[in-house]
């Protein structure tokens, strides 16, 4: 007797995982490679340099994806996830690329040594199960989805407000004069008259904004005309990793907050797909995260995690084959390996991906929301605060970014990131107000709501 294949581990037809695999890597393509081109700028590398940067990232991204997806000798969570550099580590980065004893070659001796940290540590962070019940994994989700709707909605005015420039030798921002243009906001509208009829309709919507953008001539090809057609991604290009005491440390620090975000997707995946996130899983999911961020440092890139835009689409298109993001994985192999074929889908500009942004992070929000229905707030009314205080404290990056700028720089990579101020401020109210309920019993509730899943 043959048992049910799960969604997840469905094999769809070539053609679909295409054209699906195409789409998931549209939506992370812009956040992909911002990494490399802020780290690459800030050490002043020529532009030959930069350009390799965005290679091995993408190269990374593949590897680290299909690490995470396929799964090996207890490594990789199963479930649809693309990986990519995490913002997380962009802060202690850039203070090491500033420190004239540490360079690039710290940085990457740190990303290895954090890589290495966190396959040590993944079982540890995956026994914080019992510390997320359905009021926590709930806010924590919720979080998610309203931080990346700053990122959907300037993706549809075009950039960010104000760009950060040297001029003079000083840093300095200024008004970007392409945000929120008449003509990019109607690029961006395009989302909503393709529909969602199929599941291919985001890609749709961005192939057909992107040639709109081009007859507008918004859409520009001079980087795609210069690029190369193929380049190979060495290995340690820059030189042997350097390994300094202090970027080390700070750095496995960065790895703690890359896992407790992780950790938060993971169950979010899980409700999404109806497939079972047990602490096994974590710590396999976990541990990919570790080996990602090691492959990341070897490759000449930087720390990993599973990109939350993903997770929306996942919840958009109803998708869940985990065989869409091997195949993503292998077509960001292709297009580190290939730079003019990179160099087209980096001419896309974000206005074109700004409607799709908006609905696919709104679709993180909701599950948040649907999860938080699953909550006992009537007869339990400490639920209601710390949901309350909990989002409060999570939406504190967003709505006041210089709100802990007097603390002391070393804590910037904590009190930076929103989903982890959540995630340490509703666990901690969980644990005070309701107390904590034993491994196995948090076990079950993490299968009964992804169970709840199956049947919306």
């Amino acid at each position: 007797m043959t048992s049910e294949v799960h969604p997840v581990d469905e094999v769809l037809p070539v053609p679909r995982l295409l054209a699906l695999g195409l789409q998931h890597v549209l939506v992370m393509y812009a956040g992909a490679v911002a990494v490399p081109l802020i780290i690459g700028r800030a050490l002043k590398l020529p532009p030959e340099d930069v350009a390799f940067l965005i290679s091995a990232d993408l190269f990374a991204c593949g590897l680290a994806t299909l690490v995470q997806c396929l799964g090996f000798a207890g490594v990789g969570i199963r479930l649809p996830v693309m990986m990519g550099v995490t913002f997380a580590s962009v802060g202690p980065m850039l203070s090491m690329a500033s420190a004239p004893d540490i360079g690039l070659l710290g940085i990457y001796g740190s990303v290895i040594a954090a890589g290495l940290f966190g396959i040590v540590a993944a079982p540890f962070v995956s026994r914080l199960l019992p510390l997320f019940p359905p009021v926590v994994t709930g806010s924590i989700i919720l979080v998610i989805g309203i931080s990346l709707m700053r990122v959907g909605i300037n993706w549809a005015g075009g950039g960010l407000p104000t760009l950060t420039k040297v001029v003079d030798g000083v840093v300095g921002s200024f008004p970007n004069p392409a945000y929120g243009q008449l003509q990019g906001l109607g690029l961006g509208l395009i989302k909503w008259g393709t529909g969602f009829l199929a599941n291919v309709s985001v890609l749709l919507g961005i192939i057909a904004g992107a040639v709109l953008a081009t007859i507008l001539g918004v859409m520009h090809f001079d980087k795609f005309a210069a690029a190369s057609w193929g380049a190979l991604v060495i290995p340690f290009r820059f030189g042997m990793p350097q390994f300094h005491l202090v970027p080390v440390i700070t750095m496995c620090v960065v790895m703690v907050v890359v896992m407790i975000e992780s950790l938060g997707m993971f169950l979010a995946l899980g409700d999404i797909t109806g497939k079972t996130v047990d602490r096994e899983a974590l710590s396999r999911g976990l541990r990919a995260d570790g080996v990602g961020t090691l492959l990341g440092g070897i490759f000449n890139t930087f720390p990993y995690t599973s990109f939350s835009q993903n997770v929306g689409l996942v919840s958009v298109t109803g998708v869940r084959s985990r065989w869409v993001t091997v195949t993503g994985g292998c077509i960001m192999l292709v297009l580190g390996l290939l730079p003019k074929l990179a160099a087209l889908v980096e001419a896309v500009p974000l206005v074109v991906l700004g409607g799709a942004g908006l609905v696919i992070f709104g679709m993180v929000a909701a599950t948040g929301a649907r999860i938080l229905t699953s909550v006992d707030f009537r007869n339990n009314r400490y639920n209601l605060f710390i949901v309350a205080i909990s989002i409060g404290f999570g939406l504190i990056p967003l709505a006041a970014p210089g709100f802990f700028r007097n603390l002391p720089h070393d804590l910037q990579p904590l009190l930076e990131s929103g989903i982890l101020l959540c995630a340490i401020v509703s666990v901690l109210l969980n644990a005070f107000f309701n107390g904590l309920s034993g491994g196995a019993a948090a076990e079950a509730d993490a299968a009964a709501v992804a169970s709840s899943a199956q049947h919306v």
